[in-house]
């Protein structure tokens, strides 16, 4: 197995994880070999899953979690119930250059973003003139008709 993830590493995973769904279900079987194939696919696919264990007991949860990540040389990132949030990293995808603590705390001080710069558009690109942010007046109404009725 490669090394353990830091404990920086580990927060931003879990960062990355809270917004993901379970992609794989290790149902009332447990975990078989279908099961650990389905999770290797997945981690191939995105790097960072969500496993739903749907068994009440804890002890085989952890059991499973440690089973896989040995299994699968992966890392356990975090347990929240019946959730596991496992990671591998996958070398055969390119992965886009990270400038060190952009935007992120860096040894206790944050680095500026560079300001906001908008895309200086040509004068000729509009078409109407500019809107008027208040409503215009509404036209005056006729009365409201009333449905005749059916008995009395």
């Amino acid at each position: 197995m490669t090394s353990p993830l830091t404990a920086a590493r580990r927060s931003e995973l879990r960062a990355q994880a809270h917004k993901l769904n379970p992609l794989v279900i290790i149902g009332d079987k447990g975990l078989t070999d279908e099961v650990v194939a389905e999770i290797d696919r997945t981690l191939k696919a995105h790097e960072l899953i969500k496993v739903r264990a749907v068994t009440d007991d804890r002890k085989a949860r952890e059991s499973w979690m440690t089973e896989i990540c040995e299994r699968l040389q992966a890392h356990p990132v975090q347990q929240i119930g019946k959730v596991l949030v496992i990671y591998r990293e996958n070398f055969d995808k390119p992965r886009e250059q990270q400038v060190q603590g952009e935007g992120f705390k860096v040894k206790g001080k944050a680095k500026r973003k560079a300001p906001y710069t908008p895309s200086p558009l040509p004068a000729s690109t509009r078409t109407s003139p500019p809107r008027s942010r208040t409503p215009s007046p509404r036209p005056a109404s006729e009365p409201r008709r009333r449905r005749p009725r059916s008995s009395r």
